[in-house]
């Protein structure tokens, strides 16, 4: 214990200074991590003698046990159902692909098939932690190419434990040697399909004391009313199946995974996912500090060539597989290059598999020390990848504007810039209700799908001037802005205004800060994208709830109305450039909107519904906000 606590001192320190460090220079935490075991390890050698290093390793192992409970707890089955046809589709090829390809390379390296479908698995994975992180960050979740490696990315995850299932059988063929570890207690000895059926029949224990114990078992401890209690029990889940699967000699995630997705769906999973988060995240980077500091960067130094070149070649054969599939789904431009790149690195389940597959005596301990190098720098290369992959999309972008733009051969009282999600809905409304448009759209190839369903429109940028002017700006009576980008609708807005001051314009507004800087430029009418259809989804709420239909629709009304005014009383005070939570004024202001919405919403139903509707005066509802009614889109 003297020696063990200066060793988790230094490991602790390393991880405060470190981690905050590499976020900031937007690397990850996980990168972080790794770097910071690299530097108190193989560098400084402060990571300690080999028995404090199996010692901490034996607390950082659970927060890889923590991180699969809690994936499982994410994936609900009828969820899960839902996404089949994506999940089976997309990310199977990937799997599939990326295993097969990585497999058959490596047994042109002069391996048996057993150690190669073992690499082919182990590095078909992709990182959850970093790529998630990233994309969070980098607002890329909502886009299809960010939407696609999720799925991806799930699916590897719930890939882990059929390739955990199918490791034990190739144990009876592996490479390790006599003087690896076997599966101990009562797998020892086993043959490979011995081992196999030990694996089915702990995973149906598990299920069954996920569906039959621990439900009343919650229950029972909840009733106590000691918050305390429901941590220990959260914590006797997590160890408690971990030890099991322990005990017959197989992998702690694969109990504590399936555990997660049995229990996915119980009236229990936030309160478990609150109690066992702070724990998993302190332990998961614990163990990713490990890796980092059991690194053998000897053998980098020593055979750096051959090392960065099985990491090249390892991100080489991933993007391969990950860009034809890509083309096969009709993933484009930017996405492809999104998708592709991405996911071109290995996972950190990688380590948990390469640790399972040296139990297993599976893999030679000097190849997995080469993979452990290797898995460690393609993490190391994915914001490499992300640059790359942005470098790409600007090359396209500018490609795209090379191609020159359409001839426009009618000029319309109504232009409409923009025919995205936003747009196409404005589009198909006022077109079908017997007025004609003109389309403009910088997106090539949103334009050649829009013309497949019967929708005439024209390529070209609408934030340069010249294409307003031929689309017949100085004659158009409206102008609606619905650009994704909210810059370029600006750009776009005051074009027009300088063409013709007095056009109508009808914005799309990203968010509130949105609306200010449109209401700064004199726009008519400011729509913002998701209001009408968070309005209606309350509505749904509060019927949900017990009001009726029509005291739902009035209190809706009387938000719609309240807010239309609160949003001219908030931009007077916005300052740009200022964020709005160091604005003290607007918070002031805010707040105090805020006070009298809800007194007016409280106060509606307060004698009853039979009370007349309450007015709001149209003269204070300014011309720069929705004009269309509740409920609609």
């Amino acid at each position: 214990m003297e020696t063990f606590l200066p060793v988790a001192t230094v490991y602790l320190l390393t991880m405060v200074i470190a981690v905050p460090l590499s976020a900031r220079l937007g690397l990850g935490s996980v990168l972080g991590y790794l770097i910071s075991g690299i530097v108190i390890g193989p560098v400084l050698g402060f990571a300690g003698n080999a028995h404090e290093m199996a010692e901490l390793q034996h607390f950082a192992e659970f927060g890889v046990v923590m991180m699969m409970f809690l994936i499982g707890l994410e994936l609900d089955p009828r969820t899960l159902w839902q996404m089949r046809h994506k999940l089976l589709g997309l990310a199977g090829m990937q799997i599939l692909g990326t295993v097969a390809l990585l497999a058959m390379v490596v047994m042109a390296f002069g391996q048996s098939w057993q150690v190669s479908l073992a690499m082919g698995m182990i590095l078909s994975l992709s990182s959850t932690a970093i790529v998630l992180q990233t994309m969070s960050e980098k607002s890329l979740m909502q886009t299809a190419g960010g939407r696609s490696a999720f799925a991806v990315l799930l699916t590897q995850d719930i890939a882990v434990i059929p390739m955990i299932a199918l490791m034990p059988l190739l144990a009876a063929h592996g490479a390790g040697g006599a003087g690896e570890q076997h599966p101990p207690g009562a797998l020892h000895g086993l043959p490979g399909w011995g081992l196999a059926l030990v694996t089915l029949g702990a995973v149906a224990m598990v299920i069954l004391i996920g569906q039959y114990l621990v439900r009343p078992a919650f229950k029972y401890v909840n009733a106590s009313h000691v918050s305390e209690l429901d941590t220990a029990l959260a914590l006797l889940i997590v160890v408690g199946i971990a030890s099991l699967m322990q005990a017959v000699g197989l992998s702690h995630a694969l109990g504590t995974f399936l555990a997660g997705v049995v229990l996915a769906g119980s009236e229990f999973r936030h309160d478990l996912e609150g109690q066992i988060a702070p724990f998993k995240g302190l332990l998961l980077g614990l163990f990713f500090i490990t890796v980092g500091a059991g690194m053998d960067v000897q053998t980098l130094i020593d055979r750096p060539v051959s090392i960065l070149g099985m990491t090249v070649l390892l991100i080489a054969i991933k993007s391969l597989v990950l860009y034809g599939i890509a083309r096969v789904t009709g993933l484009r431009g930017r996405d492809r290059t999104l998708f592709t790149l991405s996911l071109a690195q290995a996972g950190e389940f990688g380590f948990v598999l390469i640790s399972f597959a040296l139990t297993l005596a599976i893999l030679p301990r000097a190849l997995a020390q080469s993979m452990l190098l290797v898995i460690a720098l393609s993490m190391l290369a994915t914001p490499l990848l992300f640059m790359l992959s942005d470098w790409i999309s600007r090359r396209l972008a500018e490609e795209r504007a090379d191609v020159p733009p359409d001839e426009i051969e009618e000029q319309q009282p109504i232009i409409i810039a923009g025919i995205g999600r936003f747009g196409q809905v404005v589009n198909r409304l006022v077109t079908m209700s017997g007025f004609q448009t003109t389309v403009l759209d910088n997106d090539l190839a949103v334009i050649q799908v829009m013309r497949r369903f019967g929708f005439k429109g024209y390529f070209g940028d609408p934030t340069r001037p010249e294409i307003l002017r031929a689309a017949g700006i100085a004659k158009a009576q409206i102008l609606v802005a619905a650009m994704d980008d909210p810059e370029a609708n600006m750009r776009l807005i005051r074009h027009a205004r300088e063409i013709k001051p007095e056009i109508v314009v009808i914005a799309r507004a990203y968010d509130r800060v949105n609306v200010y800087q449109l209401y700064d430029a004199k726009v008519d009418h400011i729509v913002r994208e998701t209001f009408d259809s968070s309005l209606r989804a309350g509505r749904y709420v509060l019927e949900r709830a017990g009001l009726s239909e029509y005291e739902a629709a009035e209190l809706e009304r009387i938000y719609y109305q309240m807010d239309r005014t609160g949003l001219r009383n908030l931009a007077e005070v916005w300052k740009p450039g200022l964020p709005l939570e160091s604005n003290a004024e607007y918070v002031a202001r805010s707040r105090e909107l805020n006070r009298q919405l809800e007194n007016a919403l409280m106060e509606r139903f307060a004698h009853g519904p039979s009370a007349g509707p309450i007015s709001v005066n149209e003269d204070d509802i300014p011309l720069y906000v929705e004009r269309s009614r509740p409920g609609g889109r």
